[in-house]
């Protein structure tokens, strides 16, 4: 897959924050946040980073017939999330292909000082067209998010 290089104004731009608090249903039996979970603090992390980017995922998928769906995780945990803990989900890019992307997402602990890394995921998605055949990302996307 080719890769389409990023301006540099967006490659060194701070990553997107987007905070979340634990609750109840985010944990397991022992109090602290199950696993899979941090996937759902992901995705919602990479819609927000979406709209702020001004890509609505709901009108894209109106207006082109095509959607990006999770194709690849890769996940790795160093501490875990307790109840109440004040998450903050940090979202880039690292790559852009003609097909599907490449984010780098973290998942850290909300500390006064600094923030303690929790999980962190890289994540590929994929643009596919109305029957979920993959296809090339529409250009109006990738100039926005380039």
């Amino acid at each position: 897959m080719s890769r389409l290089p990023a301006p540099l104004s967006r490659a060194d731009a701070a990553p997107f924050c987007w905070p979340v608090r634990v609750y109840w249903e985010d944990t397991d039996a022992g109090g602290i946040v199950y696993y899979a979970n941090y996937l759902k603090f992901f995705e919602r992390a990479r819609t927000e980073w979406l709209r702020a980017c001004g890509i609505h995922q709901q009108a894209l998928k109106l207006e082109t017939g095509g959607m990006f769906v999770v194709s690849e995780t890769h996940v790795k945990y160093f501490k875990s999330a307790r109840l109440d803990d004040e998450l903050l989900l940090t979202t880039s890019l690292t790559e852009a292909g003609r097909a599907a992307m490449t984010i780098h997402q973290q998942a850290h602990l909300k500390h006064a000082n600094t923030p303690v890394l929790l999980c962190e995921a890289t994540i590929r998605a994929s643009w596919v067209n109305a029957v979920g055949k993959p296809t090339r990302i529409p250009q109006v996307i990738l100039d926005k998010l380039l």
